[in-house]
């Protein structure tokens, strides 16, 4: 359940909010905004402090009712020497509604419209790390929801303002101890400023002992004082990894054009990079990325594994780029999707059933079918099965084209890479007379299954531990069924169906609508060429998916209408993404993205801007093991410290 507020009438509008928890109010009698402006925003010397700089990161101890976001996104709009990219961190132990943040600001002209912004992205709040986006990517909110010392260690930069926010120290001690402060001093850079409103002896001696040096300001009335300093330890900081180090944008060469490279130029682009996106292929997504249209679904285990929690963040990434540059309808639709559970009788979390405490945020996400759901896809009342609400369809092949059409991208075709070389720090690509296709002080190989032999022309005698995966799927246009089968045939559902392949009932192509099925998976396979087996395959799959709806589809596999598509995808040995550098230079310029299996448009642009995060030393987008989970079998992790200088 969100967390319980109660709005004492106070005159103002929308009323005062109070925690019956905490038995306190969520801010001073001056009000919220005031009191996010006096002290934090100030507190901290911002704007001004961030003025000129390419990215500025803010880490907040408890996000409450999401004020301070708001007035420091304000502040950001209306800056002229405004970053390129703003990062704000906040660490949140129980969420309020969507409705109580929208509450919070009635009456806030200025702020409104960026509430009513965020209240569009407050869902699916389960623990960990949550990637809001807004402001087409230069704000970004990182919402950790959870314990605030735990949160705090699984995040790996370095911050340059915090604002130091939560409940009375004697109401909510947790927050205000050493534990925490140390959790704390490990996400700043020396001489982060810092604002709190508190000016309690114990939490002053707790910073002190933690390296910050504050000291006593006039405060917003009725309250006397606060507190401002900054993280200034008097002992030596220990030398960051280089992989943590800010870089600066330059030019960078992807290998790939397809969901992954394409998704890294993209993220990079918007970080005033200068991309080459290089590509065997004569036009874009030639390769695994050309399949007609893919499902993009959460996985779900009981033990909510890494591979669940990494799929939901990739999800949530993905749908913000395909509602900000596709047509809904046309190269995606969110429909949701039903898995049929008839390979694996999936389980949900604990806490996710009815009538539990994370039943709210996981019905967001997944939850069991209503017995309407199976009804529409033919099946009984007591089929296993599971509604995925945060899923559908998108054509991969449009997201690609999308994310190459960003600033500061440049794709070529029927440009093959015959040999890599690095001279004087920077990456030559040259083509097999010699010829060069681009340069750059970047180079990051997202190629798929060419990625291991693009590594050894870079120089990397380690193997990738990357596997070679076939997959055939069948399709055809709704227009070639013979009208006859349309009265007597069992409805299909208007939404994709998992579970044992996918089916997809209707996209969009060049004849209109089409159904797709599939696919098959064949290991150690690179063949793209189509076979009849594949296509049998395909059909044994759907009775098995649908028994009773695959009559109306049958009848299309057994005239020879049915198309095929194959395509060959790379998966890891963890059947987890692969990103992370391949190299010892400092810091690395050598990157591999890619390892996503069928998953890539739930991967792509996650590990896009995970890649980001790790060259600028930006906060990243999930919790640091799982970022670490990642990181290239065989290669050094050096991605967990943060920047210290």
């Amino acid at each position: 359940m969100p967390e319980r507020i109660d709005w004492l009438n106070d005159g103002s509008a929308g009323g005062s909010p109070y925690s019956p928890r905490f038995g306190d109010r969520y801010h001073s009698e001056s009000g919220g905004v005031e009191q996010a402006r006096s002290v934090f925003l100030n507190g901290c010397d911002l704007p001004r402090a961030w003025a000129g700089q390419p990215h500025w990161r803010v880490l907040e101890t408890g996000f409450g009712l999401g004020l301070n976001f708001l007035v420091t996104w304000a502040a950001w709009k209306a800056d002229p020497q405004r970053p390129r990219l703003l990062h704000f961190v906040s660490t949140e132990a129980f969420p309020a509604s969507a409705s109580d943040v929208l509450r919070s600001v009635q009456g806030q002209t200025e702020l409104l419209p960026l509430a009513e912004q965020l209240e569009r992205q407050w869902w699916g709040l389960l623990p960990g790390f949550h990637r809001l986006v807004f402001e087409g990517g230069q704000v970004l909110l990182t919402l950790c929801v959870g314990d605030a010392r735990a949160m705090l260690r699984a995040c790996a930069f370095a911050a340059d303002s915090v604002y130091l926010d939560g409940f009375d120290p004697r109401r909510n001690p947790d927050i205000w101890n050493v534990a925490t402060f140390k959790a704390l001093a490990r996400c700043c850079r020396r001489g982060a400023r810092v604002a709190t409103w508190t000016v309690a002896r114990s939490v002053r001696d707790a910073l002190a002992q933690c390296g910050f040096a504050m000291k006593k300001v006039a405060g917003m009335p009725p309250k006397r004082d606060n507190l401002r300093g900054e993280y200034e330890p008097p002992w030596t900081l220990s030398k960051p990894p280089a992989i943590a180090q800010r870089r600066i944008a330059a030019r960078c060469i992807v290998i790939g054009a397809g969901l992954a490279g394409a998704a890294v130029a993209s993220s990079l682009g918007r970080r005033g990079w200068n991309v080459v996106v290089l590509d065997a292929g004569q036009t874009p997504a030639a390769g695994a990325s050309a399949l007609p249209a893919g499902i993009m679904a959460p996985h779900v285990s009981p033990d909510d594994n890494s591979l669940a929690r990494l799929t939901r963040s990739g999800i949530r990434a993905t749908l913000r780029q395909a509602e900000s540059l596709l047509k809904a309808g046309e190269d995606w639709s969110p429909t949701g999707v039903l898995e049929h559970c008839v390979l694996h009788r999936r389980k949900l979390p604990a806490g996710w059933h009815a009538g539990e405490p994370l039943a709210d945020a996981a019905s967001d996400w997944t939850r069991q079918a209503s017995a309407e759901e199976r009804a529409a896809c033919c099946l009984p009342p007591d089929a296993p099965a599971l509604w995925h609400l945060r899923a559908g369809w998108i054509k991969p092949a449009s997201l690609v084209r999308a994310w190459l059409a960003s600033t500061g991208v440049a794709w070529r075709g029927n440009a093959r890479v015959d040999s890599l070389t690095r001279q004087s720090g920077v990456w030559q690509a040259l083509g097999a007379a010699g010829e060069e296709l681009a340069s750059g002080e970047l180079l990051v190989l997202a190629g798929g299954c060419a990625s291991p032999a693009l590594a050894r022309m870079a120089g990397v005698d380690r193997p990738l531990a990357l596997q070679s995966i076939r997959g055939q799927v069948s399709w055809a246009p709704w227009s070639r069924q013979e009208p006859a089968l349309a009265e007597t045939r069992p409805p299909l559902p208007a939404f994709p169906v998992n579970g044992s392949g996918g089916l997809v009932p209707a996209f969009l192509c060049g004849e209109g609508a089409a159904w797709l099925m599939g696919s098959s998976f064949v290991r150690d396979d690179s063949g793209t060429d189509l076979r009849h087996a594949d296509e049998q395959g395909n059909l044994g799959k759907l009775r098995t998916l649908l028994p009773l709806a695959s009559q109306a589809l049958s009848h299309s596999f057994d005239s020879g209408d049915v198309r095929g598509w194959a395509g060959v995808r790379a998966v890891t040995l963890t059947r987890l993404p692969a990103l992370g550098p391949l190299d010892s230079s400092d810091p690395p310029d050598l990157w591999l993205c890619g390892g996503m299996g069928s998953r890539g448009l739930t991967f792509a642009e996650l590990c896009a801007e995970l890649l980001a995060a790790r060259l600028h030393g930006e906060p990243l987008p999930v919790e640091a093991r799982l970022a670490d989970a990642l990181l290239p079998l065989g290669f050094a992790a050096k991605a967990r410290a943060a920047p210290r200088n």
